[in-house]
């Protein structure tokens, strides 16, 4: 089998499985990324999320993840929901978090591509990754072909806009390979002018540290810091502002994934402002809601609670 006819029949097997695209890339060093990465850590905006500053030569290099890195396969994986259940809601959780947890949905379809490769060309020295390890995915994403990196840090696509998922097979074969695409925000500032807390603090750097989902989600500390009192604008996990204003998203579309779809997050205002720890075990036991931990989204509705009084 000739690498045109793999790449092809990759790409075919990945859509079949319910991914929106599939790209590839040649595994390599990226050295375009470094020199912005140590930058954005060195200035403090990964906040206290002190895992982006270990295996630093690993982000860049896939070859030491996985040995005779030659190509990485990047997929997106549409979570759009039919309807924004939280939307004028008191309390709003992130589109991402409808559904089942991400991480086990996507690695189980990488697993099941990586199976497929596996029986049309033998053994191979793979990996699948999904948000699950030190990989900058919107790099090798854009590097396949699959969009650009837009302004308010997302990969975003003209066909589809950028509520999906994005993981990845870094894998020892080579592979036909995709070119990246055109840059289409323009003169649009939508997400930046939109963004409460100032996260975006110019066109394509992100302060992490005031990003909305790192303080309800990666922020670990007691309480949310004073200064964004006012406005977290109701969202207790996540945030969807940047992108729910991105005018390419006028292009999304319902995801037609089961896991997402089957059992969607269904839960009161009420509930969730007289939330236990029983409850919560109970609601989100499958949901990446339960990243947050009880205490952790106790503490989000309070500090939403502070705000109005």
């Amino acid at each position: 089998m000739t690498k045109t006819d793999l790449t092809l029949k990759i790409k075919e097997k990945a859509v079949a499985l319910g991914f929106i695209s599939c790209g590839i890339s040649k595994a390599g060093f990226l050295e375009e990324e470094a020199p912005h990465l140590e930058t954005w850590l060195q200035s403090g905006m990964h906040g206290k999320m002190t895992y982006m500053e270990n295996h630093f030569d690993m982000r860049l290099n896939p070859a030491l993840l996985v040995d005779g890195a030659r190509s990485v396969i990047s997929v997106l994986q549409n979570y759009y929901p039919k309807s924004a259940v939280f939307e004028n809601r008191q309390y709003k959780i992130s589109k991402y978090a409808y559904g089942e947890d991400y991480h086990q949905v996507v690695k189980d379809k990488l697993t099941a591509l990586l199976d497929f490769i596996v029986t049309l060309i033998g053994p191979v020295n793979a990996r699948c990754f999904t948000d699950s390890a030190p990989v900058l995915e919107k790099a090798w994403a854009k590097k396949s072909g699959l969009g650009w990196v837009g302004k308010n840090g997302n990969l975003l696509t003209q066909k589809v806009g950028s509520f999906y998922f994005i993981g990845e097979i870094i894998i020892d074969c080579d592979l036909d390979y995709d070119s990246p695409v055109d840059d289409h925000c323009g003169t649009c500032t939508s997400c930046i002018d939109a963004c409460p807390t100032g996260a975006i603090i110019k066109p394509y750097v992100v302060d992490g540290s005031k990003c909305i989902s790192y303080l309800t989600i990666e922020l670990k500390d007691e309480f949310i810091p004073q200064p964004f009192k006012g406005k977290m604008e109701g969202w207790v996990f996540g945030c969807d502002i940047c992108q729910d204003v991105c005018p390419w998203n006028r292009f999304s579309t319902p995801t037609s994934e089961e896991r997402f779809t089957a059992s969607p997050l269904s839960v009161s205002d009420e509930q969730l402002a007289d939330l236990s720890e029983e409850y919560f075990k109970a609601t989100f036991k499958n949901s990446p809601v339960k990243r947050a931990k009880y205490k952790g989204l106790k503490r989000n509705i309070t500090f939403i609670d502070l705000t109005k009084k």
